[in-house]
């Protein structure tokens, strides 16, 4: 008589096996596709709204830039006669004029100087909020954001009545004129009335980037130096100045750009010859309706604010690899 031998169990294994992988390899799919569906939900509302608020105009811009202006102001229209009507007339206007040429260099300027004392201004509170106790750093950076509580207009009002003639500054800086044997200067509608509120402006946009670069740095290795024998001149240039250069390229790129392209200050505040590029291009824009040549000054400004804004994070990120960075950080 024969025996019916038993069967294997493996098949069932394998299958269960099988089964389990197919089950795992699911779920890795599942995570991965939801991943991929969180990252797109995350990146796309503000992927959207540059594309919608910002490359969209900027086409219409490049494309306006290229066109006629019109009989009355704005547009020609962009087929005449069955023709496509494009040129390169307002940018050879822009190249052949030297008066924008010089407009754009004296807006540089005045961002340039805007930057390096909002630089010298903001570099030593910077350093005392950072240094400050926890019970008074909130309330310093919350002084130092106060100015954004109120309206961007009534603080450069504001400055017309601190610099108008009979404002006790004004009085005081001519009376120290007149003892001297000077001429008195008015305050108001000056470069001098521009540049000041230009620093009050943007001065918040310095601090900030440089607090939150010099509250990262570690105190052992200022202590290090000091049993070095490093004096505190010394410390400050080879590892505190060092370690903040990326905080001083953010903050020095936040308060160039949006001052390279101010109006409101100059034309509220300055005189007749303390137009900048962004007077220029509202006039273009509102009164003269040249709206081609506004187009190129608006794209050359951006152009420049691009390479700016490039160059600053280029040297951000240049500087952590510098010897000096990695030899701060070795003291």
């Amino acid at each position: 008589m024969s025996t019916a031998s038993a069967p294997s169990p493996q098949p069932s294994r394998r299958t269960a096996g099988r089964g389990s992988e197919t089950r795992s390899g699911e779920q890795v799919r599942g995570r991965s596709l939801l991943a991929r569906w969180g990252k797109w939900l995350v990146s796309g509302p503000p992927l959207l709204y540059l594309l919608v608020f910002f490359a969209a105009p900027t086409l219409i811009m490049v494309l306006a830039s290229f066109r006629t202006p019109g009989e009355f102001g704005g547009l020609a229209p962009l087929i005449e006669e069955g023709k496509l009507d494009l040129n390169i007339d307002s940018y050879a206007r822009f190249f052949t004029e030297s008066i924008y040429a010089e407009i754009f260099l004296k807006s540089v300027w005045y961002a340039l100087l805007t930057t390096l004392c909002c630089l010298t201004l903001a570099y030593p509170l910077a350093v005392l909020i950072a240094r400050a106790g926890k019970r008074y750093r909130n309330v310093l950076l919350l002084l130092v954001i106060l100015p954004f509580w109120s309206n961007f207009l009534i603080r450069i009002y504001a400055w017309m009545i601190i610099l108008g003639p009979q404002a006790a500054l004004a009085r005081g800086v001519n009376g120290i004129l007149t003892a001297l044997g000077h001429e008195p200067v008015p305050l108001l509608f000056s470069s001098f009335a521009v540049l000041v509120c230009l620093v009050y402006v943007h001065l918040p946009f310095m601090v900030l980037p440089l607090y939150a670069n010099l509250e990262k740095h570690d105190q052992a290795l200022l202590d290090a130096a000091q049993d070095l024998g490093a004096n505190r001149w010394q410390r400050f240039w080879r590892i505190t100045f060092p370690l903040s250069l990326p905080g001083v390229y953010a903050g020095a790129a936040l308060v160039f750009i949006p001052a390279l392209g101010i109006f409101a200050i100059p034309d509220i505040l300055g005189g007749p010859d303390d137009s900048l590029i962004g007077n220029v291009i509202k006039q273009q824009f509102l009164e003269t309706r040249d709206w081609p040549f506004g187009s190129v000054l608006s794209i050359v400004l951006t152009v420049a604010a691009l390479v700016l804004a490039g160059s600053a994070a280029w040297m951000g990120r240049r500087n952590l690899g510098t010897p000096s960075s990695s030899g701060a950080s070795r003291a």
